[in-house]
């Protein structure tokens, strides 16, 4: 069985535009310049040609990548969803309970996510360990640098601010 990929209508969106670039402008400019260099001569020593080919391959393997993420995807509205606890799309304001900290972190999808502007991936070890938590939980979550303490502030819905 597949896993599932959640995600908003924009990130859906966002990676249709990519698997656009890479078929239409991206893998047919590869392959105008595999045909240049093939004009050259020597493929042994065509430094051009390797390096093309090479980009091919990534292309290639990048659509691959995406192909298996779009269906893999289900678009999530948010906005239909009830926020009383941690679920896809809430917004979680939590304090860290050593350093009185206060973090905003939004869940959304894995292709969507941006940490440094507080979207976190829905499959993310911390989203997970919050996922289903509610205001006034206390939660010990174990992130790279050790273990945390945090206590939810806030679980709410607000319109996803993707930068």
């Amino acid at each position: 069985m597949q896993p599932i990929e959640p995600m908003t209508l924009f990130g859906y969106e966002k990676l249709q535009v990519e698997v656009k670039d890479l078929k239409e402008v991206q893998r047919p400019q590869t392959v105008k310049d595999i045909e240049s260099a093939l004009e050259h001569g020597d493929l042994k020593e065509n430094a051009e040609y390797h390096a093309a080919k090479e980009q091919q391959r990534i292309i290639d393997g990048r659509l691959a990548d995406l192909a298996t993420l779009i269906g893999n995807s289900k678009i999530v509205d948010p906005t239909e969803l009830e926020h009383k606890r941690i679920s896809f799309g809430s917004t979680v304001v939590m304090t860290d309970m050593d350093s009185d900290e206060e973090f905003t972190y939004t869940i959304v999808g894995g292709c969507e996510s941006n940490p440094d502007i507080g979207l976190i991936s829905f499959g993310s070890p911390l989203a997970k360990q919050l996922l289903g938590k509610e205001a006034g939980d206390e939660v010990k979550v174990r992130l790279p640098g050790g273990e945390k303490e945090f206590e939810i502030e806030e679980v709410k819905y607000v319109e996803i601010n993707f930068g």
